[in-house]
């Protein structure tokens, strides 16, 4: 570039010169580190500007250096050459598996369709310089962290359910994420219309834990018949009120887990769906009747138990009265009448009499049939039949239509003999099963505890276990899980499937592993033993069952919540962003610990002395308390909590009258063994002084200032000028022969008198 200058604009040259040495190029790209889930997209958005033809198309490449090798480039893909990436690359590139969209002529973004652990390192944009000469930036980087899939998403509910118009409904969805890196969670729940493309949110409970109900369904929110609560950690139940037609379709629970970027931005790294469940709303203008019936089990061995459920799925059933009747092909075994009275037919009531068969109606749907113990020609198929029974005016029942269900296969195997026969046959019966004894446990709160149940004895090498764990709760014991002879898991709470599992070592011993511990897992815990062994015709059997006890303590610390304290002073122009900050220097942390802050406010110019602004409850649930003179300063706050311990308060676009105190009060939950909420303890922040001040006037503080600077001002010239003054008459009484008199008149200094006087 040729520049001229003359002598008399050396000085607007000379800004021409360094404006025109300044770089023209710059090449921008999102700011890392970007932490990304395995096997989820990955995108980076790279922009140029400077170049002089602004309008056409620019060409990119990116390249990475894996942390493993630093100083090796790798070459992945180029907007203008086929053939640029290596080959660890060109595959992917090929499949479209990675690829570059162009956003704009002077932006593209980069896009992996599914990150693998491989593709963790440093990423390099590079905008391809076709100008010739290089003046500026033409690349960027930025780092992309790799992690583990960690979001756990399940649903209480999968199987098809039919209510009645006006009925309640409560789902449970589990919700939980383990990644060692600060995410957020939020939650919604989705209903999916039969002919709809796409489903739509009934409410959800978002990332900043703010509840938000879905299109639709903001009329029955306001009242309060839908509601989104959390329980704990990871629970998150649907209650609806009063069902409607319109809520017919498949409901489900969606998680998503955010990360904020370090450009301040929220990004979703993974989304997971729960299980569907099916929701059919039966209508009172079309009365309906649905007949199920479920086998427990549907496969048996002889002499097993059998129970045989009839479910009834129709409107207003409580108010209702049907006869239930269970049939084996065309034979009826037994029914129950519209009073509950119960007869058999005659090929049963010697099984009846032997109480080998019961039945007995146990809710307004369900009823029940038992059979045991349960016989080889008890094999085939059973339905239940159901008639609507209407009471008449002297009070007898005018039958309806009957309803059949569904076939339900029933099989039944014949058994080892019979066990005296098998008695005879086996020398070694005599069960020598012994498990160690387990000592009591005490442990604290919120830690991983383990209890161990070791076989000490056993009766044959070949024997196999079955193991169940119990747990005492209020005055009966729980199964909390527990496996058959082969280890495979025949029972388990779901409730307590993310915190309690079970392994086996050699010994053999089994270990109940509790994770996360909380107060309610305390108590009496059993360790019930089964041994089995094979018969001589090798079918197993059960030999014996040996149960220990012990008792588990869970402790908590004592409450030690304490926040800071220091005072602060705040000053800010009005229109600008305040924050306040709330900080736990000290207390109990945990999966089971749960916080509330309340941020309170004095005004400086009114009889408001103390006032709530605003609540982020234990749950994550946030409220403005009403308070119509603070109405419009809860409409700028926003709350943040970046960490469990720490909690922010934004003022937006500050006020003049928003000057005040303001302070913080953190309250620490937890559970108690009835999922009730216990307040722990409680603790007030320092007070933080704002003034918010109009931009261009002075405050009475700085007016002060002003005034004792002037007073100084004024003493140090006065003092000045005496000095001045003192110092020209000092000089003046030197140069004269004759000082100064009262009159004005010079008096000679230096005479002597003469001989005469």
């Amino acid at each position: 570039m040729h520049n001229s200058c003359s002598d008399s604009d050396d000085f607007i040259c000379v800004l021409s010169l360094l404006y025109s040495g300044e770089a023209r190029v710059k090449t921008e790209a999102q700011a890392g580190p970007l932490y990304r889930v395995l096997g989820s997209p990955l995108y980076i958005t790279c922009s140029v500007s400077g170049f002089r033809s602004e309008n056409t198309d620019k060409h990119f490449e990116f390249r990475m250096t894996k942390p493993s090798n630093p100083d090796f480039e790798i070459q992945i893909i180029s907007s203008h050459e086929d053939t640029f990436g290596y080959s660890s690359h060109l595959t992917r590139v090929r499949k479209n598996e990675i690829a570059l969209k162009r956003l704009s002529p002077n932006s593209v973004r980069f896009e992996i369709k599914s990150l693998q652990k491989t593709d963790e390192g440093e990423y390099e944009c590079t905008a391809v310089n076709l100008e010739g000469a290089y003046d500026g930036e033409y690349s960027a980087k930025t780092v992309v962290k790799v992690i583990e899939d960690s979001l756990s998403v399940s649903s209480s509910a999968s199987t098809p359910l039919s209510l009645n118009e006006g009925e309640a409904l409560t789902l449970t969805c589990l919700a939980s994420s383990s990644t060692s890196q600060h995410t957020h969670l939020s939650v919604a729940w989705y209903l999916h219309k039969d002919g709809q493309e796409d489903a739509q949110p009934i409410i959800s409970l978002n990332r900043d834990f703010t509840l938000s109900p879905g299109q639709g369904f903001e009329r029955r929110y306001q009242a309060g018949l839908i509601r989104l609560d959390k329980w704990g950690e990871a629970s998150y139940s649907l209650k609806m009120a009063e069902v409607e037609p319109s809520d017919q379709g498949r409901i489900y629970c969606q998680a998503q887990e955010w990360i904020q970027d370090p450009d301040g931005s929220w990004y979703i790294i993974i989304q997971k769906n729960a299980e569907e469940m099916t929701l059919t709303v039966v209508e009172p203008s079309s009365p309906s009747l649905a007949v199920e019936i479920s086998a427990q089990p549907a496969a048996l061995q002889e002499g097993q138990e059998l129970m045989l459920s009839c479910n009834i799925n129709t409107q207003d059933v409580e108010k209702r009265f049907f006869s239930v009747a269970w049939l084996k092909g065309s034979v009826e075994l037994a029914r129950i009448g519209p009073t509950g009275v119960l007869t058999v037919a005659p090929e049963y009531s010697v099984r009846q009499k032997n109480g080998e068969l019961r039945a007995a109606r146990t809710g307004n749907r369900n009823y029940r049939l038992i059979l045991k113990p349960v016989r080889t020609e008890d094999q085939g198929e059973y339905i239940c039949t159901v008639w609507p029974q209407e009471r008449g005016q002297d009070d007898t029942f005018i039958e309806g239509e009957p309803k059949d269900s569904s076939p339900q296969r029933v099989s039944v195997s014949a058994t080892g003999f019979p066990q005296k026969i098998m008695k005879m046959l086996s020398p070694f019966l005599v069960s020598r099963l012994d498990v160690s004894p387990i000592p009591a446990l005490t442990r604290t709160i919120s830690t991983d505890i383990t209890i161990t149940c070791s076989i000490v004895k056993k009766t044959s090498e070949s024997s196999l276990y079955s193991i169940t764990w119990l747990h005492e709760e209020n005055a009966g014991n729980k199964t909390i899980v527990s496996l058959d002879r082969n280890s495979i898991v025949t029972e388990s709470q779901v409730d307590l499937r993310q915190r309690i599992s079970m392994r086996r070592s050699k010994g053999p011993t089994f270990e109940l592993i509790i994770r996360q511990a909380r107060i309610s897992d305390k108590g009496l815990y059993t360790c019930k033993v089964g041994e089995w062994l094979q018969d001589p015709r090798g079918e197993w059997y059960l030999l014996s069952t040996v149960s220990k006890s012990t008792v588990l303590t869970i402790t908590e610390p004592a409450p030690n919540l304490r926040l800071d304290k220091k005072e602060q002073q705040l000053t800010a122009k009005e229109g600008e962003e305040v924050k306040l900050n709330c900080s736990i220097t000290s207390g109990a942390s945990g999966s089971s610990v749960f916080y509330r802050v309340i941020w309170h406010y004095a005004a400086h110019s009114s009889s408001l002395k103390k006032a709530s602004l605003v609540e982020l409850d234990h749950t994550g649930l946030v409220s403005y308390p009403e308070n119509k003179d603070i109405r419009g300063l809860q409409e700028r706050l926003r709350l943040s909590r970046p960490t469990q311990k720490s909690f922010y308060l934004s003022i937006q676009k500050a006020h003049e009258e928003d000057s005040g105190t303001y302070w913080c009060q953190v309250d620490q939950y937890q559970l108690d063994n009835e999922a009730h909420w216990q307040l722990k303890a409680s603790d007030s922040g320092g007070a933080i002084k704002v003034s918010v001040k109009v931009t261009g006037m002075i405050t009475v503080l700085e007016v002060t200032y002003i005034i004792i600077a002037i007073v100084i001002l004024i003493v140090l010239v006065l003092v000045l000028l005496l000095l001045v003054v003192t110092m020209c008459r000092s000089k003046g009484s030197l140069g004269n022969k004759s000082g100064p008199s009262l009159w004005g008149e010079s008096v000679p200094m230096n005479t002597s008198r003469s001989g005469d006087d």
